[in-house]
């Protein structure tokens, strides 16, 4: 391959570890003392949110919530869900998919609502890499369910993490929007660390509206007031609120939590506002294009890397301090690939108490010096070493999140397959024969391939 394709030898190693690792998982059945290896069971924590015996919809309409993940559980979102597609005065359930866990309880519900006469719409990214059978074999479910299945565009994924749910109050519309930093997957809401924002704003409901209704007619370039949406609006914006930053000096203050950091554009403008005095600090899991502490540079910029027992996950941008800070939550990391060539949303977080929370969450980042690496100026990473008290974040976040007094619904801890949506998740085996299915299948495999082809060999990793 070398020779053929013209490459140097130094770009070629090899490798004793296979490169499928999924074997990793099995490791621990076979040692004799697996505990004395793995870390503390750690199970999360019902959100303190929530009185569970009340409607948590009205709960949303009177005050913003914030879930935690993995310190806090998913369950919240699966039983505001479960309760929607039960509520007769639900009228829709709107929703981006990017990743799904194998069993999805979200897909029950989902499917429950269609065939409680809800409308449902799903936007099914097919492109999601590795997940693509996963997700034909979901959309397929939800459309023997009745609901309205979209399959994102040609050429830019949708990576958007929004559910929007509609209910009628006597006269009155209800709306509440549910943004998040990561996937609605059950499974890696216990893996990564992630933040989803439940609100009624009504400029953010507004937004999310207007978001659906520009994925379902094909528009990209639709105008938003409060969300900050890519390809559009988000990167634009991005550079304002640093701009803003900029004209502030000394005074001026960033802060930025993503997985990674390739955009030049905003490299060269977070390096535009380290010279012009700003305190930069960022916490960079994974690539990072940008060297901190640079003489006469990035002298003002910080870099941290976390990697602990859970895979760091959320994006947190806040611009700015005390009452004229802006923060936001986000799907998208600063890539050319997430600005530019990806659908993405940031949300404003404008309650007070779950700001407060959120920055509770990044001191913690911080002040970590037992899973955190501060990167140099040539771009290597070192330990942290202070007189202070080991601090880990993620050890820290398990033992400070506090957990509900309640209990869920017995019923909730059961998968809902029943009625038609039993039916439907066990038609392929049953109905083999059905020759519409077939057709159907057929012209959704086509669509993947077609999607596959537009988007070409791109050889970008997945998130």
């Amino acid at each position: 391959l070398v020779t053929r394709l013209r490459l140097r030898d130094n770009i070629m190693y090899v490798s004793s570890m296979p490169l499928d690792r999924k074997y990793m998982f099995g490791i621990s059945d076979l040692l004799e003392a697996p505990q004395k290896y793995l870390y503390e069971p750690y199970e999360p924590k019902l959100s303190a949110s929530f009185n569970y015996r009340s409607k948590l919809f009205a709960q949303v309409q009177r005050n913003d919530v914030l879930l935690s993940y993995p310190y806090e559980s998913m369950d919240a979102f699966l039983l505001l869900l479960r309760e929607a597609a039960k509520d007769p005065a639900v009228t829709s359930i709107r929703i981006t998919i990017y990743r799904l866990a194998k069993r999805a309880k979200l897909v029950d519900y989902l499917c429950l609502a269609a065939e409680n006469g809800k409308e449902v719409v799903a936007l099914i990214e097919l492109k999601a890499r590795f997940d693509e059978q996963n997700n034909i074999d979901y959309s397929e479910r939800l459309l023997d369910a009745g609901c309205t299945v979209m399959y994102g565009f040609t050429d830019y994924k949708v990576h958007s993490k929004i559910c929007l749910i509609s209910r009628m109050s006597g006269k009155t519309l209800q709306h509440t929007a549910v943004i998040s930093t990561g996937n609605f997957n059950e499974n890696t809401a216990k893996q990564y660390t992630d933040l989803m924002y439940m609100t009624a704003d009504p400029g953010i409901v507004k937004d999310s509206i207007a978001y659906f209704h520009n994925m379902m007619t094909g528009r990209l370039d639709g105008r938003y007031s409060k969300l900050l949406v890519s390809p559009v609006s988000l990167k634009s914006s991005v550079l304002k609120l640093i701009d803003r930053e900029i004209a502030k000096g000394e005074n001026g203050r960033i802060i930025i939590k993503e997985n990674s950091i390739t955009d030049e554009e905003i490299i060269v403008k977070l390096k535009e506002a380290s010279c012009a005095g700003v305190r930069i600090d960022m916490i960079i899991r994974g690539i990072c294009c940008i060297l901190p502490q640079v003489k006469g540079k990035t002298e003002n910029l910080h870099v941290r890397s976390i990697v602990g027992r859970y895979l760091e996950h959320s994006r947190i941008y806040v611009f700015g301090s005390g009452r004229n800070e802006k923060m936001y939550l986000s799907s998208a990391d600063f890539m050319t690939r997430n600005t530019e060539r990806r659908v993405e949303i940031a949300v404003p977080v404008v309650d007070a108490e779950i700001r407060k929370r959120i920055h509770v969450l990044l001191d913690l980042c911080f002040a970590d010096n037992v899973k955190a690496r501060e990167m140099s100026s040539d771009g290597k990473y070192h330990h942290i070493h202070d007189d202070k008290d080991e601090t880990s974040c993620q050890d820290e976040m398990m033992k400070l999140t506090p957990a509900s007094k309640q209990t869920l619904p017995d019923n909730m801890k059961k998968r809902e397959l029943h009625g038609k949506v039993f039916d439907a998740y066990y038609r392929e085996k049953k109905n083999d024969n059905d020759n519409s299915d077939k057709k159907r299948r057929k012209k959704t495999r086509k669509a993947v391939r077609t999607a596959g082809d537009a988007e070409g060999n791109s050889g970008q990793h997945t998130e």
